[in-house]
């Protein structure tokens, strides 16, 4: 299905909707529209068309209190009328498409150029063959079956080219495999809850079928359109579609339009799903993207025909639109929630670019230079030498028939020079880091990390800070009422019934069961013996689980008064940090009932019931005495307090209930309940594996302070004694801003250091708290932070970090939206291991770079030197690129694939600006350099004399293979099989063989590598330049290579200390660190980070802009206008402000809007920076 593309997909389902679309009341087409209205007109078009929406319900053949029957036949006929809830992916790469980009590689064109030249040239046999007047070199070659055998060389560097990129492709292609893989998990954990046969249960989204009545609540991602039918102070985050950054107002008289992609940011309630799937308003601009860009391919044919200059410029958009289009692969979600890629693409200037490829990129450069350099000399060298001798010493006129000859040896010498290029280059770096990453990703999944961006995974391996959350990540979320303070009596366990007044138990069972979201509940357990099962809001079943443990029924008082009958209800957010319900009793007059944090409660209550169960007078004196007495001990034993009040109201006048102040005030306080959430049982240790990694862990949380310090005591983030901060957000906030209430970074620096807890606080303090210790200048070393969160508040922080980490449990959509790894079990100890995994990522790298430049220095040494003294390099091309092949393939794979070990925990985090390559290991890399050159020379030179064989220094053009240059290839070889060995350690340790077996990857290649050695010189041949070794040459060669392992323990015995002149390579310096977009940015980012870091899905403006862009191609194309309006716009895409302006005028997004014609776009509005001149 995934290939059908999505307009036929599209009027497919048309044709089939117009045959069966009787069977409804409404058909698609009509509900599709209706979807595309918004606010007002909406609601006339509801009445004018339907009556209301319990008609839609009634002719979609739903109920909306028992939802759907949820027969599969009605269902599977749903799917086929109104589509799936599915939008199919676009098509992944093609194997053969990736082995055409990896033949993109620059050194491996030279190196086919350079190779079909020598083949050419194999074939071609000059009149001047036999003049003995050419080149006297050519003597050697009298056997005519060797000149015959010109052409293998050329034939064996093509063949090798071809091994190389399709090892490079079929890596490319398992990741994207993998990513889909992973991609297609996240789909299928995401479920949503509907109501089927009157049972509330939770389907996977792409099952939702049109006329499912959906439960929605705050934090959720709606996965379908639909209309409101019932529910309280929903609010709603429509910016990923309209790009209005204000809470849209959800009712049912006023604005009934839920959309999908769009973010709950408040309230609860219940919708009818009226299109799924690409019908969606997600769904149709998915499709517009689709179609976007077939057009614009048809129509590229045609340029071609008419023009050749249009044509270029917009293959020249194509390009920039295919490389946007290439992001938007690999992670695309069912209901369009954007993709991860892209997204992380289109928020480029605000996480930089992972450290490792930072570094690696950078070192990558500086050695492709040095190499580019070598080769070059090598090639002029060898030419200049060739000339000189022939035409100047030996005299040779240059006569016509000999060109040939020359041109042969000269393409001989390019050929050299190319593969010092080609061993020099390290183009096995990015692979090592691929192959690392994706091995590490995959492992993680065990570890409990869904890992959604590959370079968050080495991020972590950086941390030095960690901001968590309390309540879920480091308790186990699990809320029981274990204190209780009910008519002037604190019971310090759970009271016994008959203890309680009958009229308090009444009110308080009343105001437990009403004023709480009725998706909470408590089930039966689903094992014998295990605990209740909680679902929906955990503070709100640990109440409701009081109300049972005091022998009460709360789901009577439910049935009673069911969720239709509230009058108003005040939904619990992080500003009133209270939630209340107001209902109607039976005389006419109303009653109020509130919960919510006890130090905030109290203070509006005026009165309190005695035990008698009668209200008396309750003055701040009082007040003050019950924190005293009863709160602050129920917090120092580490309990969440709750306060549960209520308030009557008169019928006439009916209250103003828009006035919160004037309500939430006056209250009779029923009880206060200290709730326990137990820390998890591995948590401690967790912690204390941080602090000695190096890690501070901060707990961020919104609860009281005394609660809060009592739980970090009890995890060991704080230990008594020590010098560390606790602060609440008030106290938080008056210490980091100036008179003028701006946040100052110095104030931020002087607290943060200290700072373990911070109590009370709102996402915002969150954010702010996140973001000064990232840009803190305080320590030397730049802070890497991990922030956990779980609520849809936490976005702006879990973006702003370095490494966002999500609940996958107790997350909202929201909050997994913004993170960068989904913890799948909501463990603080999974983080733990995703620092090991990190850190791993890290050294693996550094093995491998060790191993690689090792190789990468010999080889090069060795050609070049060769190449100069003798006219041909010991190494020929062939065997140059098998060595390639090994240490940048083979090894990669090995070194990158290493287990974690728990010592990685030991150390301190490298942070940001720790070079690649230490000190240790340059010592490592020169210090093998220097034995390997050393025996390598010695062999060259005086090797034919100790093996007693004949020499192969100065052969002539096509001479066989000689037995001497054999041995050097194969020791050179050996050396770095036994070489790889030494690298698995970097810290300068003695035994290297530590754990080996617990890769089996590594034995493995190690072991094949060697074997296939052997064949390549016992049966190579001519292609491999080789020829057949004898056994005791063979024992030499391998012994010479062992030689490697002892002479790395007399290198661990240097002391790095003594070598000060060893340069380290690979750090990033401070200022190439932040990219400088970034610095701009941070003048503006006060006032628009909120705005900035809601808006999850940059996608929309980037699918819409690109959409006009196309269109715009296509329509200066016809008009033949000049092509920079549209090249402009392109541009205009990276700036995010831009887009927004360029959206937030239409409230509706239809593409009359979205397509200005050409001529409209003033010069000045693409690069306006305010972008209010954009249409």
């Amino acid at each position: 299905m995934g290939d059908m593309t999505n307009s036929d997909f599209y009027s497919k389902n048309q044709r089939n909707e117009s045959i069966r679309g009787g069977e409804f009341g409404c058909t698609m087409e009509e509900l599709r529209s209706l979807m595309e209205l918004r606010g007002t007109e909406a609601v006339v078009k509801v009445k004018e068309t339907y009556g209301d929406t319990e008609a839609i319900c009634r002719r979609l053949k739903t109920s909306p209190v028992e939802g759907l029957p949820g027969t599969a036949a009605d269902l599977e006929k749903r799917k086929q009328i109104f589509g799936q809830n599915f939008i199919p992916p676009k098509k992944p790469k093609t194997f053969l498409q990736l082995v055409w980009e990896a033949l993109q590689d620059v050194t491996l064109i030279i190196l086919e150029i350079a190779a079909i030249i020598s083949l050419g040239l194999s074939f071609y046999h000059p009149p001047g063959e036999s003049n003995e007047g050419c080149a006297a070199a050519q003597a050697g070659a009298e056997d005519e079956g060797e000149a015959e055998a010109g052409w293998i060389e050329g034939a064996a560097i093509l063949l090798s080219v071809i091994c190389v990129v399709l090892v490079t492709a079929f890596n490319d292609w398992s990741k994207e495999k993998q990513f889909r893989g992973l991609q297609s998990r996240i789909e299928q954990e995401q479920k949503f809850t509907v109501i089927r046969a009157n049972q509330v249960v939770q389907i996977p989204v792409a099952e939702i079928v049109v006329g499912d009545i959906a439960q929605i609540k705050y934090g959720d991602l709606l996965p379908a359109d639909g209309l409101f039918i019932q529910g309280n102070d929903l609010k709603i985050d429509e910016s990923s579609l309209t790009g209005e950054s204000d809470q849209v107002r959800k009712s049912v008289d006023k604005d009934p339009m839920l959309l999908s992609g769009t973010h709950v940011m408040e309230g609860s309630g219940r919708m009818v799903v009226t299109a799924v799937g690409v019908n969606s308003q997600t769904g149709i601009i998915f499709t517009l993207l689709g179609a976007g860009g077939e057009e614009e391919e048809k129509k590229d044919k045609k340029g071609k025909m008419q023009d050749g200059t249009v044509e270029a410029s917009q293959s020249k958009a194509k390009q920039q639109d295919g490389a946007a289009a290439v992001e938007m692969q690999p992670l695309k979600s069912a209901e369009g929630g954007g993709d991860a890629d892209d997204r992380k693409k289109a928020s480029t200037h605000k996480k930089e670019k992972s450290v490792l490829q930072g570094k690696l990129t950078k070192l990558a450069v500086q050695i492709g230079k040095a190499g580019l350099v070598m080769s070059a000399i090598t090639v002029i060298i060898l030419v200049l030498y060739f000339t000189v001798d022939t035409f100047v010493v030996k005299k040779k006129p240059w006569l016509p028939e000999c060109t040939p000859v020359y041109v042969q040896y000269f393409v001989k010498f390019f050929i050299i020079g190319v593969t010092v290029l080609v061993v020099a280059v390290p183009e096995g770096l990015p692979l090592a880091v691929t192959i690392s990453l994706a091995y590490s990703v995959k492992k993680m999944m065990k570890d409990n990390n869904l890992v959604r961006h590959l370079d968050a995974c080495e991020t972590m391996g950086n941390a030095t800070a960690i901001c968590s959350d309390k309540t879920g990540t480091l308790t186990t979320n699990r809320m029981t009422v274990v204190q209780a303070y009910v008519g002037d009596v604190h019971y310090k366990e759970i009271p016994d019934p008959s203890s309680i007044d009958t009229k308090a138990m009444d009110l308080l069972v009343n105001a437990i069961a009403i004023n709480s979201a009725y998706t909470s509940k408590i089930l039966p357990p689903e094992k014998e013996g295990a605990l209740p099962w909680q679902v929906g809001n955990k503070t709100e079943c640990g109440l409701l689980g009081f109300v049972l443990d005091l022998k009460q029924d709360y789901e009577a008082v439910r049935t009673q008064m069911p969720e239709e009958k509230l009058y108003k209800v005040y939904t619990f957010n992080s500003v009133r940090k209270s939630m209340s319900t107001v209902v109607k009793l039976p005389d006419g007059s109303f009653r109020m009932y509130s919960k919510g944090a006890s130090e905030i409660v109290l203070k509006k209550c005026c009165k309190i019931l005695n035990g008698a169960g009668e209200p008396r007078g309750f003055r701040p004196r009082d007040r003050d005495e019950m924190v005293k007495k009863v709160i602050e001990p129920m917090a120092c034993d580490g309990l969440r307090t709750i306060c549960v009040a209520y308030r009557d109201f008169p019928s006439s006048p009916e209250p103003d209930w828009d006035n919160e102040n004037d309500i939430l005030n006056d209250l009779t306080c029923i009880c206060v309940v200290g709730i326990e959430d137990p820390v998890r049982p591995e948590v401690p240790e967790a912690i204390r594996k941080c602090q000695r990694a190096g890690i501070t862990v901060r707990m961020v949380t919104g609860d009281n302070i005394n609660t809060a310090r009592a739980i970090a005591i009890k995890c060991g983030i704080i230990h008594p004694g020590e010098d560390f901060l606790c602060l609440e957000g008030k106290e938080f906030n008056r210490r980091i801003r100036n008179e003028k209430g701006e946040i100052e970074q110095e104030r931020i620096d002087k607290i943060w250091p200290k700072l373990r807890v911070l109590a009370r606080s709102s996402p915002t303090d969150k954010h702010t708290l996140v973001k000064g210790i990232i840009d803190s200048t305080h320590t030397e070393q730049r802070q890497v932070v991990a922030v956990t969160g779980d609520g849809t508040n936490d976005g702006p922080a879990l973006k702003k970090a370095d490494v966002g980490f999500a609940m996958g449990i107790a997350g909202t959509d929201v909050a997994k939206e913004a993170s960068d790894i989904i913890l799948t079990d909501d463990n603080f100890s999974s983080i733990v291991k995703a620092v090991m995994w990190g850190r791993n990522v890290y050294d693996s790298i550094s093995k491998f770079l060790q191993f690689q430049l090792t190789v990468n220095v010999v080889a090069v040494i060795v050609a070049f030197t060769g190449a100069c003294i003798t006219q041909d390099s010991p190494l020929k091309a062939v065997q140059m690129l098998w060595v390639n092949l090994i240490m940048d393939t083979f090894a990669s794979l090995a070194l990158a694939t290493e287990p974690p070990t728990e010592t990685l925990l030991l150390r301190k985090p490298y942070g940001r600006n720790k070079p690649l390559i230490s000190r240790t290991m340059m010592k490592n890399i020169l210090g093998h350099a220097v034995y390997q050159l050393t025996l390598i020379f010695t062999l060259l030179f005086v090797g034919e004399k100790m093996f007693q064989i004949d020499s192969g220094r100065n052969a002539p053009l096509h001479s066989p293979p000689s037995e001497h240059y054999t041995i050097i290839f194969n020791t050179f070889v050996m050396m770095q099989l036994f070489n790889e060995i030494n690298a698995r350690k970097i810290h300068g340790e003695r035994n290297v063989f530590e754990g080996i077996f617990r890769n089996p990857i590594f034995c493995t290649i190690v072991l094949g590598t060697f074997a296939i050695q052997i064949v390549i010189v016992q049966f190579g041949g001519k292609p491999f330049s080789c020829s057949p070794l004898q056994l005791d040459q063979w024992m030499w060669c391998i012994f010479i290579g062992l030689g490697e392992l002892v002479w790395g323990q007399v290198i661990a015995t240097i002391p790095t200390s003594r070598l000060k002149f060893l340069k380290e390579a690979g750090r990033l310096t401070r200022k190439e660190e932040i990219p400088e977009e970034e610095l701009n940015e941070d003048m503006e980012e006060i006032d628009h980070a909120e705005r900035e870091l809601r808006r999850g899905q940059i996608l929309w403006f980037r699918g819409l802009n690109r959409i006009q862009t196309q269109i715009e191609v296509v329509n200066t194309f016809k008009s033949g206008a000049s092509f920079q309006g549209a090249l402009r716009r392109q541009s205009s895409v990276t700036s995010q402000s831009q887009d927004v302006a360029s959206l937030s005028s239409p409230s509706r997004v239809s593409l009359s809007n979205a397509l200005p014609s050409p001529t409209s776009l003033p010069p000045a509005a693409a690069g306006h920076p305010s972008g209010e001149g954009i249409p």
